[in-house]
């Protein structure tokens, strides 16, 4: 309940007291949150300091605003502790999530400039792999992936559609992973982006580049662009 005693405003303490309900489950993704009409006549507080409650729990990303019809809980956010090599796959599952993905894409390519961001010959053939990662069915990263043909010979779409990437890296091509670099921008989702992420093209995503090395040469570069709305990146420094 709200102590109208306690030096903390009325509008954080209503914040606190919703933000609670849907950490613990009270209130579920996109469910209906009550009326102002309905917070007025339970806490005795004017409509204005809902609105600031509300209003701030809409700004950090926990309810949004459906015109004419209410406020909703948003979708948890996807978070990712960067203190060691990770892989989606095995986050999402940490979260509940169902994680899949789909390969919209599988080629050989000769690139000049993925060949020098990767220390290799511009003569190597590499892979291209684009895929959308699922969580629950919903598309939240398009993940691009470059990878030396004489690394991985006879790597088929179909392995790839079949059996997660990682996994055949380590079991079948005897991969030592030794560690990762990533790189994070923000950035404007591009058309063709947004409409394979279904998602509005005003919605900002995180392009992360990844480097993932075996002993001291990199064999994966990859480029993900990452839904702004639907991930949260955390970094843990130790002394």
């Amino acid at each position: 309940m709200l102590n109208k005693a306690n030096k903390l405003p009325l509008y954080y303490q209503l914040y606190e007291i919703i933000l609670n309900q849907i950490n613990s489950g009270i209130f579920k993704e996109h469910d209906k949150i009550p009326s102002e009409r309905e917070f007025c006549d339970k806490y005795n507080i004017s409509r204005s300091t809902i609105r600031q409650a509300i209003n701030e729990l809409e700004r950090d990303g926990y309810v949004y605003k459906r015109h004419g019809k209410g406020i909703f809980v948003c979708p948890k956010t996807l978070k990712q502790d960067l203190f060691r090599f990770y892989s989606f796959t095995e986050e999402m599952k940490k979260l509940g999530k169902k994680p899949t993905s789909e390969v919209i894409n599988f080629e050989i390519i000769n690139d000049v400039k993925i060949a020098n961001k990767m220390k290799i010959s511009i003569n190597d053939n590499l892979y291209k792999i684009t895929r959308l990662r699922l969580a629950d069915d919903e598309p939240v990263i398009i993940e691009t992936s470059y990878l030396p043909v004489n690394r991985f010979p006879n790597l088929t779409r179909e392995k790839l559609d079949n059996t997660v990437m990682y996994d055949i890296f380590r079991e079948e091509y005897g991969v030592d992973f030794s560690k990762a670099e990533e790189i994070f921008k923000p950035v404007i989702t591009r058309s063709h982006e947004a409409r394979i992420l279904n998602i509005k093209n005003d919605i900002p995503s995180m392009m992360i580049e990844r480097y993932a090395y075996e002993g001291d040469k990199i064999i994966i570069y990859s480029v993900n662009i990452a839904r702004g709305d639907k991930f949260e990146y955390r970094v843990i420094l130790n002394k």
